[in-house]
């Protein structure tokens, strides 16, 4: 599994001249990264003197960052296998009409898949963006710049996640399908923009 790599060698099989891990499996590690730093300033805030006033804010924060970093960390892999299945089905056999007829139907599940899996994974990024905005306010601001980075890095894994679902929709037929998910992408992309940009505002340093 890809999640239980060492970092260099995750750094290894990324650099190398493979398909995966890409883009999406990277965008689910960035977004489990910021979540940890999320859960690392809650952490760091819990218990701490002048802190009281927010201690049940900062559990709050902790728990729902520990919940989205072990679904992304799946992702990580899931986005990586999501891939897998796009290039196994163009490997199936197309010699005869019947052939065809069951690989075409085979393609676009695997492209559907392959969109909803970063979809999923942008949606959980958002959600660190807004848990960000929540420990920079009031969590100890000795980490305060670690919630920054944070919130940057869940901006860019939303967006490269986003680019990663986009990519995808343009090898699928459902028309249907498609504008739901361009709608979907669309709101997501205004929303972690905005965050971030809110977020980074409210800190002087």
């Amino acid at each position: 599994m890809l999640a239980n790599l060492k970092i260099t060698e995750y750094l290894e099989r990324a650099a190398a001249g493979t398909a995966v891990p890409g883009g999406g499996s990277v965008a689910a590690l960035n977004a489990a990264l910021a979540a940890g730093l999320i859960e690392m300033v809650a952490n760091l805030t819990i218990g701490k003197k002048g802190y009281e006033a927010v201690t049940e804010e900062m559990n709050d924060i902790a728990v729902k960052t520990t919940a989205i970093r072990e679904k992304l960390t799946a992702a990580i892999d899931r986005d990586a296998e999501a891939y897998s299945e796009v290039m196994a089905a163009f490997k199936l056999p197309k010699a005869t009409d019947q052939e065809k007829e069951l690989r075409k139907p085979a393609i676009q599940k695997a492209f559907k898949h392959a969109a909803l899996v970063p979809l999923e994974v942008a949606n959980h990024a958002v959600k660190v963006l807004d848990l960000a905005g929540r420990a920079v306010d009031g969590g100890n601001k000795n980490a305060v710049t670690d919630g920054l980075v944070a919130a940057m890095n869940a901006r860019t894994a939303a967006l490269a996640a986003l680019y990663n679902v986009k990519i995808n929709l343009g090898s699928i037929d459902d028309d249907e399908f498609v504008k739901k998910l361009v709608r979907e992408i669309n709101d997501l992309e205004q929303q972690a923009r905005k965050k971030e940009k809110e977020i980074l505002a409210n800190v002087m340093i």
